[in-house]
């Protein structure tokens, strides 16, 4: 017979044993060349643009260390707002610019050092 016996026994789902409780949904499988983006784009949520304080921070660093240490923070935390690119580019502005503070105030107290040695001997060549 083709017709559905409403008297028949059909096979029951297992029950939860939390009645209210949803079952969690499977995800789909995307086959390879449908996933989104394409290959080659930013990821979902990314501007895709380079955030300029970061460039900044890192030809700062080479310039004038103090504002590489500034414009690197203020990249760091427009990045992580705006979610833009240049991460790396902050990161490197940063530490190069904290390297290149260290090494100036070394440098500083090396010629503070230098000049309160030469000032203690009185500038005299030593003959007499």
């Amino acid at each position: 017979m083709s017709y559905n016996d409403p008297y028949q026994q059909q096979p029951q789902q297992p029950q939860s044993p939390y009645p209210y409780q949803q079952q969690p949904q499977q995800p789909q499988y995307q086959y390879p060349g449908q996933g989104y983006p394409p290959p080659g784009y930013p990821p979902p949520g990314s501007t895709g643009q380079t955030n300029v304080m970061a460039i900044l921070s890192l030809v700062f660093a080479f310039v004038f260390w103090p504002a590489g240490i500034v414009c690197g923070h203020v990249a760091k935390k427009q990045i992580r707002e705006r979610n833009e690119e240049g991460g790396g580019l902050a990161t490197a502005g940063l530490v190069l610019s904290y390297i290149f503070g260290g090494i100036a105030v070394v440098a500083c107290g090396i010629w503070i050092i230098a000049v309160a040695v030469v000032a203690s001997h009185g500038g005299t060549t030593g003959t007499g």
